[in-house]
């Protein structure tokens, strides 16, 4: 079985799906690994490194999709400028796709079904759940880590003023206010990363655990008023809100954001867009010079008017919507992200096949498009709503 490794053409995407360790463990496994030239050059992992491991290095991208069984990747197909085509247009059929597709975002839609009309097999990362033997498949969690703690770094870096009490020549310095909404694995990291930097932090969830693993980091609990029923689903996860409570929860935050300076936002329902918690009147309310990190960009945002891929200045708020923070932090977002795609491809690979259970969890819930059609829930749900 053959493996393809293109190199990522996204906007300063420097990660990698495949490490030089990586390679070796599937060609161990007897697996043909082709890597396209250059492509861990943006993550510092040499050509020379990965035909060491066994790989055989393809100069055009075109010659990887047209000879691998599958195609390991990082970010959703684009559109390829050099070659003046779509990924998708690429690929065949029978071919399977592992990459982050988030399905359910709109800006994807065109591209999920297309991927269905030609007939790919793909498998979003973004739909790997958090149960025990997936672990170490989740490579969601390892980049809402990278997220966390580099998302935090930039709002230290577009904010106009200090974070930390600082005593001066001229008075007393007080610490900015930063909130933190989802106390995910993310968050977690952002309420820990912008302590670290002085901030009083704030935190809201609407499941209490998470809420309280917040309140453990030492960032304030915000009380949302949602009752757990309504915001708990299975395996721990957050559920989409009705109506009626999305609006409770908006009016609690509408009184919060007023006095933050940063807010970092990654509140996500798996497989579903992200649900909007700060409309445009709430932004307009910020303190001048405040920042917004929208890590759930990817599923639509949190913010309703977050710039998908791009930083802007709104209201006299920055706005942060990069949609590849982990990339920016990207040899160690690659080795994360490498050894969950190596998991995956051992547990997908029995031989020289692909073996797939329909009724296991995994496959389940990541399984995007097969046999021609839109399989993956969340995205045949978001579709509705086009």
């Amino acid at each position: 079985m053959i493996i393809g490794v293109p190199k990522e053409i996204m906007p300063g995407e420097r990660r990698v799906a495949a490490t030089p360790e990586t390679v070796k463990a599937m060609r161990d496994m007897g697996l043909t690994v082709l890597v396209e030239k250059d492509a861990g050059e943006g993550a510092f992992f040499h050509d020379p490194e990965y035909i060491a491991a066994g790989a055989e290095i393809v100069a055009c991208p075109r010659e990887i999709f047209e000879r691998a069984d599958m195609i390991l990747k990082v970010k959703e197909p684009l559109f390829n400028h050099d070659l003046d085509t779509h990924e998708v247009d690429l690929m065949h059929k029978g071919q399977y796709l592992i990459t982050f597709i988030h399905p359910a975002a709109p800006v994807n839609h065109k591209m999920v079904k297309d991927l269905a009309a030609k007939g790919v097999i793909s498998i979003t990362l973004d739909g790997i759940p958090r149960i025990s033997r997936a672990q170490a498949m989740d490579a969601l969690t390892s980049m809402s880590t990278c997220a966390g703690y580099k998302g935090s770094l930039l709002a230290a870096n577009h904010l106009p003023v200090f974070m930390p009490m600082m005593a001066t020549a001229v008075g007393m310095i007080k610490p900015i206010n930063a909130l933190v909404i989802g106390a995910g694995v993310g968050g977690l990291q952002a309420i820990a990363t912008i302590k670290r930097l002085g901030a009083v932090v704030h935190a809201a969830d609407i499941r209490p655990d998470a809420a309280e693993q917040a309140g453990s980091l030492g960032a304030k609990v915000i009380d949302l008023g949602i009752d757990p029923k309504d915001a708990i689903g299975e395996g721990g996860y957050a559920l989409a809100l009705s109506p009626e409570n999305l609006a409770k929860e908006r009016a609690v935050l509408a009184e919060v954001v007023k006095n933050m300076d940063i807010i970092f936002l990654s509140a996500l329902v798996p497989g579903k867009l992200a649900p909007v918690l700060i409309t445009e009147e709430m932004v307009k309310s910020m303190k001048p010079g405040s920042v917004i990190v929208d890590i759930s960009i990817d599923q639509g945002g949190n913010c309703e008017i977050t710039p998908p891929g791009a930083t802007e200045q709104k209201h006299n708020v920055t706005i942060i919507g990069i949609k590849n923070i982990p990339g920016m932090l990207p040899t160690s977002s690659t080795w994360m992200f490498s050894k969950n795609v190596l998991h995956l491809v051992k547990y997908l690979i029995k031989g020289d096949k692909v073996e797939m259970d329909f009724d296991d969890p995994i496959i389940k819930s990541a399984l995007t498009t097969y046999d021609g059609k839109v399989v993956h829930v969340g995205a045949l749900e978001a579709f509705e709503l086009d």
